[in-house]
């Protein structure tokens, strides 16, 4: 059986379709009969909320229950045994850790344990190598083949420490200048990261109890919010941008100096083999969605996909299933 691998979508630019893709793609997955965990570390919760009716969602949080993530995260914060995490079971073969606002308090303790790390602290690399422990836990337990995380869009010491933890990066992008500016952080970044953990496991503990993150993350590509006829920014914008993702993601991510800024040499950003697809926004659906806690391509006519609604439909599983055979073969 191939080993389990983890995916991480991340772009520290906010609204570019992170957690939609997430989600998607972790229900296709489903769709397609294999075992995935979709984990949701984003401070904001949101992916938890798309998968989860409203009923369940006030169950959980004001009852206090001990199923998000947060809860897995405290006893070995603590210095205690650790517990599995709460697997929210939304299809045989798909599976939720649910978020947590109170997540973001997190941030501090990780950043102190980044720091100790240098001092060879056997806690400090406990508590920075802890998503690789909960998760990799929590995959065994279902055998999961694939887990996706979703992060928030900032490079704080949560997403340091899900970065280092995970195989692949996929980074959701739009076509504007501030996710250009998120491409270059995000890369610049993820290069920094990548040297400190390098050095710090230099100092790692002989007698540690538990396996810290190899730190062979791989960025494999972009996916491109696709401009809408409907919007009303014009086409010639949207160009302007998408066409300079590929060389910023090139020099950025990929560290190729092998590019250039000219105008002319530019490469158009379907012809990108970094680019892993063109999403369609489905505009028109995303309430129905996000109302009947389905993916966009499982709407039915009860959800109010009638129509052209239901052609959309139809043509949004065709793409959702090519993002993620595509994701699939980048990850192989």
């Amino acid at each position: 059986m191939a080993a389990m691998k983890i995916i991480t979508f991340f772009n520290n630019k906010g609204g570019v379709g992170k957690t939609t893709s997430v989600y998607h793609t972790a229900w296709m997955l489903s769709e397609m009969g294999i075992k995935t965990i979709a984990v949701d570390l984003d401070p904001q919760s949101n992916l938890t909320s798309m998968f989860l009716e409203n009923d369940r969602l006030e169950e959980i949080y004001e009852n206090e229950k001990p199923y998000t993530i947060l809860d897995a995260l405290e006893p070995i914060i603590n210095g205690e045994p650790s517990i599995p995490a709460h697997l929210e079971k939304i299809t045989e073969d798909l599976s939720l850790i649910l978020g947590n606002l109170a997540l973001s308090a997190f941030e501090d303790r990780l950043s102190d344990a980044w720091l100790k790390c240098l001092n060879g602290d056997n806690y400090s690399f406990n508590i920075t190598s802890i998503f690789k422990t909960i998760i990799a836990e929590a995959a065994a337990r279902v055998n999961a083949a694939y887990v996706l995380i979703d992060v928030g869009p900032n490079l704080g010491a949560i997403n340091r420490a899900v970065t280092i933890s995970s195989d692949f990066i996929v980074m959701p992008v739009a076509s504007d200048m501030f996710s250009l500016q998120g491409i270059k952080n995000l890369g610049l970044t993820l290069s920094r990261w990548k040297k400190e953990w390098d050095q710090r496991k230099l100092y790692m503990p002989k007698k540690l109890s538990i396996a810290i993150p190899d730190n062979k993350t791989k960025p494999i590509g972009y996916i491109v919010m696709q401009y809408s006829a409907k919007e009303s920014k014009p086409v010639k914008a949207y160009l302007k941008w998408a066409n300079r993702i590929p060389s910023y993601y090139k020099k950025f991510v990929l560290n190729s100096d092998n590019n250039s800024e000219d105008e002319n040499n530019q490469m158009i950003v379907e012809d990108d083999e970094n680019c892993i697809f063109l999403l369609k926004h489905f505009r028109s659906l995303a309430p129905m969605s996000m109302e009947s806690h389905k993916p966009i391509f499982l709407l039915k006519p009860s959800d109010g996909a009638i129509g052209a609604h239901l052609y959309a439909v139809r043509n949004s599983y065709v793409e959702f299933k090519t993002l993620t055979e595509k994701i699939i073969e980048r990850t192989q």
